[in-house]
Order: C-alpha cells, then sequence, then structure tokens
C-alpha cells in the first residue's frame, strides 16, 4: 500500500496534538510537518497543504477558510476541524454513523467537516427517533452539556489549571456561553432533523477530557406511545454494529448509582455511549458520553480520514 501524505495544519493545537499523537505509529502514513520557525508561515504552510494527499485542519474558522480557499481547484482532500464548513452545503458533514449513506458520503469526498463534540452525540442520539417518528421534529428541546476543560483550547486549559484561579478544586460545573447562540447550534438543528434550534447549556468541570451531553424529552414531544423501551430498540437497531457507537443496556427501572454516566467513561477512545433513561411520568432522559477530544474530535477526524484514504475505518482508533 502507498504511503499517504498528510499535513496537520495547526498541529500545536489541542486537537491537532492528539491527532498527530494517534496517527504517530501509522506505517501507512508520512506525517508532513514544519519546524516550530515555519509553522505560521503562510507560503510554507501552502507548500504543504498542495503537497498532501489529505490535510486536517486545526485553525480558527478564518484561516480554516483561507487555508481552504488556497486549494481551490487542488487534488488535496481537507479534513476541517473548525466550525468553518459545519453547515457549508459544499462539505459533507463527518459522521459515518448519522444515516446509511453518510459514509459513502465522506469516502468519495475532497471535503469533509467535522462535527462538533457536542453537536456528534445530539446528532446521534436524536436522528433517529425523528426519523422513526418517535419524536415530534417541532419540538422545543433543552440540552446541557458537560465537557472537561481541554475543549476550550489552550487558553481555557491554562486557565483552568492556574493555581491561583483555584478551578480545579471546584466541587461543581461552570456554565458558559450564556450571553451568545452557541457555535454547535446550527448544526445540532440541521443534521438531528429538529425544525426548531434547541436551548443548550453548556458547561466546563475540573477534569481535562471527557463529555456527557444530557437530552430531557418531555413526554409532551414524544410520539403516542414512544416511551424509553421503543426509544432505546430505535437506538439499538439503527447502530448495531457501529463499532464506535455503543447504545448501552436498558434498565428500568433505573438501579444506577453515583458512577454512572462519568463524562471520562470513553476518555482516549473514539467510542460514544447512548443512555435511555425512562421515567415513570413519560419522560425519557437520554446521555450521551464522549471524549471530547476523541469521537468529538481528533478520533472523529482520524476515522474521516481513514474513510478518504481508502484505509480500514479503524485503524489506529480504539473502540
Amino acid at each position: 500500500m502507498d504511503r499517504a501524505r498528510v499535513f496537520i495544519d495547526g498541529h500545536v493545537g489541542t486537537t491537532g496534538l492528539r491527532i498527530r499523537d494517534w496517527l504517530a505509529d501509522r506505517t501507512d502514513l508520512e506525517l508532513l510537518s514544519l519546524d516550530e520557525g515555519r509553522r505560521k508561515d503562510e507560503s510554507a504552510r501552502r507548500a504543504l497543504l498542495e503537497q498532501a494527499d489529505l490535510a486536517v485542519l486545526c485553525l480558527p474558522d478564518d484561516a480554516a477558510r483561507q487555508a481552504a480557499g488556497w486549494l481551490e481547484g487542488s487534488d488535496t482532500k481537507l479534513v476541517d476541524a473548525s466550525t468553518a464548513h459545519r453547515v457549508d452545503e459544499d462539505w459533507v458533514y463527518g459522521v459515518p454513523e448519522m444515516a446509511p449513506e453518510q459514509r459513502e458520503r465522506i469516502r468519495t469526498a475532497r471535503l469533509v467537516t467535522n462535527s462538533g463534540c457536542y453537536a456528534t452525540a445530539v446528532v446521534l442520539a436524536l436522528r433517529p427517533l425523528i426519523e422513526a417518528g418517535l419524536l415530534h421534529a417541532d419540538a422545543p428541546l433543552g440540552i446541557r452539556g458537560l465537557s472537561g476543560y481541554s475543549g476550550g483550547g489552550r487558553t481555557l486549559i491554562e486557565r483552568w489549571q492556574e493555581p491561583k484561579t483555584g478551578l480545579l478544586g471546584l466541587v461543581h460545573d461552570a456554565p458558559y456561553a450564556l450571553d451568545r447562540v452557541h457555535k454547535h447550534i446550527p448544526e445540532m438543528t440541521r443534521f438531528s432533523g429538529l425544525e426548531r434550534a434547541p436551548s443548550f447549556v453548556p458547561s466546563v468541570g475540573p477534569f481535562r477530557t471527557g463529555m456527557r451531553v444530557e437530552i430531557q424529552l418531555h413526554e409532551a414531544v414524544l410520539a403516542q406511545g414512544a416511551g424509553g423501551k421503543r426509544i432505546w430498540e430505535a437506538l439499538d437497531a439503527r447502530y448495531t454494529g457501529e463499532p464506535f457507537v455503543r447504545v448501552m443496556p436498558l434498565r428500568e427501572p433505573l438501579d444506577g448509582d453515583e458512577h454512572d454516566f462519568d463524562p471520562r467513561a470513553c476518555n482516549d477512545t473514539n467510542r460514544i455511549e447512548l443512555w435511555v433513561v425512562p421515567n415513570p411520568a413519560g419522560h425519557v432522559w437520554l446521555v450521551g458520553v464522549l471524549d471530547n477530544l476523541g469521537k468529538g474530535a481528533a478520533g472523529q477526524a482520524i476515522q474521516n480520514l481513514n474513510l478518504m484514504l481508502g484505509r480500514p475505518e479503524q485503524e489506529g482508533l480504539r473502540a
């Protein structure tokens, strides 16, 4: 097998570092790189982008748009880990498990946009339910997300790890983005099949990596008779055989304890766990657990890279 040339533009950021680390031992790839003194040099970056068979953009949105513009008309394949192209019609949304045809669309695409970490859980949890008619598409939903502080990049990591802030000693999570519309909401809405944007409150916890996304489904937004068991069956049927999506066993009534739903349960893997928790009142609580830098970022990028380069989809990834 020929070695494919891969360039990570922005390899010193949290996502880029994780991708590079997980690709380091791959003998089927040649990782192109720039030394520290030239990593911000536009001409040097552009040259490697053009040389690469596939490039991963781990850049701020404006820089990702610029880099993609340099490659118009090029044969270089792109995986964009930024938010820049998430709902762009010219880019394929990079969640292979989202729909039966999505994997093939990614495999044959030149331009693939990675999904957001929070959005990955929302889309995988809700889309099968809307398609099956179990959840009304016009449902007004509230979603809550909890992420490790690495999700905010270097600035947030430094803030949380600074001893003077005392943030690592918190005994609660800290909500953020309460004054704006979160950047993941457009993709959550479009790719889940919702007809109205959900209310979304994200928060940061005193741990580096890990993520939990919670969706409350009031019985009024569910189709008649669509209780926890039918919802679990729809998700289980949809993701049977998927190596990176695990629908956890239905426990009704829930016999859980304080260790359930640990946001760090999937750390260092490309796995997402989906939980269905029914309530006797008819409501259903959906929970997604994933590594915000795994299935939520770097792992998802590598999964897309594998498909686009014709490699085994699970190559280099832990499920």
